[in-house]
């Protein structure tokens, strides 16, 4: 007997399956999708089970060991895998890697142990038993089991020659780390556009739902209820919220209304507590499973629903890192797999490219106009800064400030939004006007004056704020920009008595701070929550009343012709924020665009008057929806190699590619990162039959090229 193994090297040299043979002792342990180590060249590997063979004409060398008991891999998934890699066209191993948690993953070295307590289970009892053993006797409950605590005061070496007497035997016990206990409520009645929605989802036989509800409508009310049914038909649910909204708040909401039916995963989890999740899930305990972007890939059986909140989120295309996936995409290639499954997206501001697939019936449309609680969505009041800069030193508007005194003295609270962190963008010099740099990426470092650190968001290279410029060598060194611990400090000075809580990246990188400053703030013991994007999604507070935009420009400057929307959804989200209780809520936005269409339809809250414009600018030049977008990037040591290499591919595109707008090469949005160049072709096309066949023979030419690799993105949210 002989199986086929796709060992853990993503490499597209040997991005293959590769034959082993199967010794008898082993063939009872082997399945599809277990983990086993095999030899391969001079190295030991681990691999993945993916076929059975009867019969072959190469010798061929035996497995080494089976590291499974049960696959981790099911069916559905080893399937899911195979039509990622045509999707994204990364090796098939890194499809199959993503769906794990680390302890699961292929790799060369050590499983990460399983959680085990110790127990001691009562044997055969010899005849000769010494007082000390009466004792230990005595101890043992109805389960049979000695009580760790009783345990721990008895001697090792006492507890060791008991074992050999066969008067206790020593067992492991697994246990998970992480459990939800929380008392299950009554759920809520749901109001009469929740209840449509939910009543147009149950009565159609649609497999893709867009829930279209303004901030406060209630969306997931109706997930929950979306989700009772699935449960109710014997099947189980997948919901997915973008990393920066899966709070606290979030999977209490769901927990009170499902208990211990729910599975976590996020980044927020240890390696031990996800593989504890994993666990759970693989092995039918739970109904739901609830995570970012990769839980989308959770072994659950039998699956009836997909939920994805906040579909606009860019967390949901993995841009990084190979497999460039999209996980929209892949959970519509995953309800196919499951007969009778739906797959719902909710948003209040749906992407254009989803919106224009409801418009067109390719989505089944549902929508929440109204908040739930019958209030009115808060007032927006543009302030153009383009005077009050003149008027003021710090960042604040005079309006803004007194707003934000207002609230406090009502005993109400603020959120402040400001979409950078740190406390400066760069540090210039005045006297020679150069700024400090990464060392290996073309970015200026970012300055954090907590720690007096300037920093690279890129590559994470770290090094003190200089006393003097390195370039010229005076002291005369300026901090540009702003970040939140700027805007902190400048808080502090011009509101001494508010209490302040600062939410961004860094005071939220430590584990469990997240859900310690949300709580805390929701027990009002701060008056103001300044943060970074981190603020505008998946926050529910009664008393925020009022929320603050510190630079609403910042998204709009950015390259990308996704600019403007994603400045509108961020403002729209975070204005959301505002008045989600009995009191009414105010929204101030600081911009020097107050014209800007992005920017004015958050003003009056109207997604269709946003849709409708940036559809005409994009049909104008051919962006999505109306063209697919595909961005080839050239990674090189040498920049000369990189630009060469580029133009024989941009050549060889041009020679194949007849129905499609090739554009570049040219250098990356950050043209050196890690010491490696990046320069890039962007293809723009509705219909190219043969792309897939040509992109496969541009990587199959480059796998074994030294001077450059390539990587292919399809659907890019960011070009570099």
């Amino acid at each position: 007997m002989y199986v086929g193994v796709l060992v853990e090297l993503s490499n597209k040299n040997i991005d293959k399956v590769f034959t082993y043979s199967l010794p008898h002792s082993l063939k009872e342990k082997v399945s599809i999708g277990v983990r086993v180590k095999v030899p391969f060249g001079r190295q030991t590997l681990e691999g993945f089970v993916v076929s059975f063979i009867n019969d072959v004409s190469i010798e061929t060398k035996d497995i080494l060991e089976v590291i499974d008991d049960e696959p981790v891999l099911n069916e559905e998934l080893l399937t899911l895998g195979k039509i990622m890699q045509e999707k994204t066209l990364a090796t098939l191993i890194s499809c199959y890697q993503v769906m794990l948690p680390k302890a699961l993953k292929a790799k060369n070295g050590t499983v990460v142990n399983k959680k085990f307590d110790t127990f001691y289970k009562l044997g055969e009892i010899p005849d000769k038993l010494n007082d000390n053993c009466k004792k230990i006797i005595s101890l043992f409950d109805k389960e049979d089991l000695v009580l760790k605590s009783e345990i721990e005061k008895i001697s090792s070496s006492s507890l060791k020659t008991l074992e050999k007497k066969g008067a206790l035997i020593k067992e492991k016990k697994e246990h998970y780390r992480t459990l939800l206990d929380i008392k299950i409520e009554p759920k809520k009645e749901l109001k009469p556009d929740q209840k449509n929605a939910y009543e147009e989802f149950i009565n159609s036989d649609d497999e893709v739902y867009l829930l279209h509800g303004v901030t406060g409508s209630g969306k997931t009310e109706v997930y929950m209820e979306m989700i009772e049914n699935t449960l109710n038909k014997g099947k189980k649910a997948i919901v997915l919220v973008p990393e920066i909204s899966l709070t606290p708040q979030t999977i209490k909401r769901f927990s009170k209304r499902f208990g211990s039916k729910i599975a976590l995963l996020h980044s927020a989890l240890s390696d031990g507590e996800r593989y504890d999740e994993w666990r759970k899930i693989n092995r039918g305990e739970v109904d739901i499973v609830i995570g970012a972007r990769s839980a989308l890939f959770a072994p659950i059986k039998n699956l009836g629903l997909i939920v994805i909140d906040e579909e606009h989120s860019t967390s949901y295309k993995q841009d990084d890192a190979s497999p460039r996936y999209d996980a929209i995409e892949m959970a519509k290639e995953r309800i196919k797999l499951n007969k009778g499954a739906k797959l719902v997206l909710g948003s209040a501001t749906p992407t254009l490219d989803t919106y224009a697939r409801a418009l067109k019936g390719v989505y089944h449309l549902l929508k929440l106009p109204n908040r739930a609680n019958n209030q009115k969505l808060p007032i927006v009041r543009l302030i153009d800064m383009n005077g009050e800069i003149r008027r003021n030193k710090g960042h604040f508007s005079k309006i803004l400030l007194e707003k934000i005194e207002e609230k406090i003295n009502n005993n109400e609270q603020v959120i402040l939004l400001l979409n950078r962190r740190g406390y400066s963008s760069f540090v210039t010099c005045k006297n020679c006007g150069e700024a400090i740099k990464c060392p290996n990426c073309d970015i200026t470092l970012t300055y954090h004056k907590t720690s007096n650190n300037l920093r690279c968001h890129y590559c994470g290279y770290g090094t003190n704020k200089p006393i003097e410029c390195p370039s010229c060598h005076e002291k005369s060194l300026n901090d540009l920009g702003v970040g939140t611990e700027k805007i902190e400090e400048e808080l502090k000075e011009l509101l001494p008595n508010a209490r302040i809580l600062r939410m961004d990246f860094d005071t939220t990188s430590r584990k469990g701070m997240h859900e310690k400053m949300i709580t805390e703030f929701g027990e009002h013991k701060y008056d103001i929550l300044l943060g970074t994007q981190i603020v505008s999604k998946g926050l529910d507070f009664k008393d925020v009343t009022l929320v603050g935009v510190i630079n609403a420009d910042t998204s709009l400057n950015i390259p990308n012709f996704r600019s403007s929307e994603q400045t509108f959804s961020l403002l729209s989200q975070v204005a959301g924020r505002s008045g989600r209780s009995e009191k009414s809520g105010e929204v101030l936005i600081q911009t020097f665009n107050p014209t800007h269409y992005a920017i004015k339809c958050v003003e009056t809250h109207d997604y269709i008057k946003f849709f409708n414009e940036e559809m005409n600018i994009r049909k104008r030049l051919g962006y999505p929806p109306y063209y697919f977008i595909c961005y080839i990037r050239i990674n090189c040591k040498n920049e000369n190699d990189g630009y060469k290499e580029s133009l024989k591919i941009k050549r060889l595109l041009e020679k194949y590619l007849d129905k499609t707008v090739i554009l570049g090469p040219s250098v990356s949005g950050v043209f050196k990162v890690n010491n490696i160049y990046r320069y890039g072709i962007t293809l723009k096309y509705k219909k190219q039959d043969n792309l897939y066949e040509i992109l496969n023979k541009i990587i199959d030419v480059y796998k074994s090229n030294h001077l450059v690799t390539i990587d292919i993105n399809f659907n890019p949210i960011v070009f570099g």
